[in-house]
């Protein structure tokens, strides 16, 4: 049995480009031309990242309702607690919503996060007797709450009045809360379904800000707050989420991103960045998903998510650097349990298909679908888990631990994540109706779901689960296809198209970062912290004898397999500004590399 734990190779294929261009697109460069016309956008407004563009709050179900609540709370100093989830998301979505109400002059306001190993997801009945305990008159869920229908009924036992605001899809059934805010309800007209639950709350926020300045709320002594100041902390719960970034999740994106570059971010966040190593000036999305959210969701995974709000929640540097160096501290122990995980996983998937195929990594022989479980891993990194093996094998992939949730039976709670082509939560639902015994309740997306199962039907479930994938997913979905934008010429290897191309974004899921393609010879290689090759590539310009060279990355690839002669390679990459010490040069960042033969 044979098994290579790095990137497998791909398919590479060049994105279909229309054959006319649309006047708005010539006139840019050609470049950023062909990239947008192959991320269909359709108008020259779909590029004007600026607020005036935003969607408006008024086209949001239950928002009226929602406004009248808070207003009420707001006139009567009610108690407030909001009710968040473990992940970066439900984080921003808490501190959004404390922030908010804080600048509007109510400070009679408290969060509470279940403790994901003791309480599980969302407003459960459980977590509702603990937020009795604090005598909540009003309790707003944050990127949680449309499947909390015992919770809410739990909370109406109290007296306790709910607004859920939320975007994880609804089920046929909804709780009986006082107001439901979330863009995927039936009869929502809300245009854009993707949001994330921190731009759910920022909506309601900016609702009921504008009814407050309506009623003459907002005075000398109580002054109409600039809700923009929160953009930061949408940006990055907008792009922790991994939601589509269709045309106003990179509005919120965007300007946030623009505001941190611009020094106006909270002291958490920029805490953050500094303990995470990157430049403030110069912040990514792809920085935000990689870098920051992860010691965010670390908190979560590990520990409490309490942890990654207060930062968050932090206005002085000193205090939040030293939160921000305990999440990074988490987030090294989350990589160190997600590196022995994934050996685990792997192994396992050794085991189980080695009666079909000598060779794991030819993915013709991986079944559509893939569920994974072991007594010891851990319930916090699973998720992590289900994604990784899901980038290698391109397969809908179910990572089970088993749950320490006081039950008399074994429980396991599942952590789903899915390739394009496959709605995970309609694929679960149609597994709970056929199957009403198996799945204990289970909510999330079309490419990540949670689930909890008792562990004796675990058997039962994964084939229930592959027999249903099976009837979603054909066999070109199945094919790990490695989409590119074609290639660029010698005289586009620079530091400005890199830079043209990081400030034409932002980019993220569904709007994806171009990727090219090119043969370069090779001039140095190395491998650098083990497990990543550092490469100087040559090209020469069209115009010149001469043979420039420019500096590549391909991070978990090294080149054990490869001839000892290479003296050139296929790479697909992207096009990067690498700072060091101050100096900025262009870099491929690549994503696919083999020698040429």
């Amino acid at each position: 049995m044979t098994f290579n734990s790095s990137k497998s190779q791909r398919k590479v294929c060049r994105r279909q480009q229309p054959e006319t261009l649309p006047d708005f697109l010539s006139a840019l460069p050609p470049v950023l031309a062909r990239v947008y016309s192959t991320r269909n956008i359709q108008s020259a407004s779909e590029l004007d990242n600026s607020l005036k563009g935003l969607l408006p709050y008024q086209s949001l179900k239950g928002m009226d309702a929602a406004v009248t609540l808070l207003m009420a709370a707001l006139q009567d100093n009610a108690a407030i607690m909001i009710v968040g989830d473990f992940d970066a998301d439900g984080a921003t979505s808490t501190v959004v919503a404390i922030r908010a109400l804080r600048l509007m002059g109510h400070s009679n306001v408290t969060y509470l996060v279940p403790n994901r190993f003791k309480y599980g997801y969302g407003l459960t009945p459980e977590i509702v007797d603990v937020a009795q305990q604090s005598k909540p008159d009003i309790i707003i869920t944050v990127d949680n709450g449309i499947a909390s229908i015992d919770g809410v009924e739990r909370a109406k036992q109290y007296g306790i009045k709910v607004l859920v605001t939320d975007h994880h899809l609804p089920a046929d059934t909804l709780p009986d809360a006082d107001a439901i805010v979330n863009p995927n309800q039936v009869g929502d007209t809300f245009k854009c379904k993707s949001t994330a639950g921190v731009g759910v709350i920022f909506y309601t926020m900016l609702a009921l800000r504008a009814a407050l300045r309506d009623k003459g709320w907002f005075t000398t002594e109580r002054p109409e707050p600039n809700l923009a100041e929160l953009l930061d902390l949408v940006a990055l719960g907008t792009v922790a989420d991994v939601v589509p970034l269709e045309h106003n999740n990179r509005i919120l994106v965007a300007q946030g991103i623009a505001r941190i570059r611009a020094g106006k971010v909270s002291a958490g966040l920029n805490a953050l960045i500094k303990v995470a190593g990157r430049n403030a000036q110069q912040l990514k999305a792809s920085d935000m998903g990689f870098s920051i959210a992860p010691r965010i969701n670390a908190a979560g995974r590990l520990d409490d998510m309490s942890i990654g709000i207060e930062c968050l929640l932090c206005d002085d540097a000193v205090h939040a650097t030293a939160i921000a160096t305990q999440l990074d501290s988490l987030n090294y122990s989350r990589r160190e349990i997600e590196d022995e995980m994934k050996q685990q996983a792997f192994k396992l998937l050794g085991d189980i298909l080695k009666s079909e195929t000598s060779n794991i990594d030819a993915t013709d022989a991986v079944p559509a679908a893939l569920c994974l479980y072991q007594q010891d891993w851990h319930e916090g990194v699973i998720g992590i888990l289900a994604s990784r093996i899901k980038e290698h094998f391109h397969r809908p992939v179910i990572a089970f631990a088993l749950s320490n949730n006081g039950s008399k039976e074994e429980t396991l709670k599942g952590s789903a994540r899915s390739i394009q082509g496959l709605h995970l939560r309609d694929v679960l639902d149609e597994v709970s109706k056929k199957y009403p015994h198996l799945i204990e309740k289970f909510g999330g997306h079309a490419m990540a779901a949670g689930l909890t199962l008792k562990k004796k039907n675990l058997n039962e479930f994964k084939k229930a689960f592959v027999q249903q994938v099976n009837t979603h997913l054909t066999e070109d979905k199945l094919k790990n296809i490695l989409l590119t934008d074609g290639s660029l010429n010698e005289d586009e290897l620079n530091l400005d198209m890199a830079e043209l191309i990081q400030n034409a974004g932002p980019w993220g899921q569904n709007f994806p970062e171009p990727v090219f393609e090119g043969q370069f010879d090779v001039i140095e290689k190395r491998i650098v912290g083990e497990k990543h090759l550092k490469l100087v590539l040559g090209y020469s310009a069209a115009d010149s004898i001469q043979q420039n060279t420019i500096d590549a990355i391909a991070f978990n690839v090294t080149d054990e397999s490869w001839p000892a002669d290479v003296s050139r390679v296929d790479t697909v990459y992207r096009l990067d500004v690498n700072e060091f010490r101050g100096n900025r040069t262009a870099q491929l960042m690549v994503e696919q590399i083999a020698p040429v033969v």
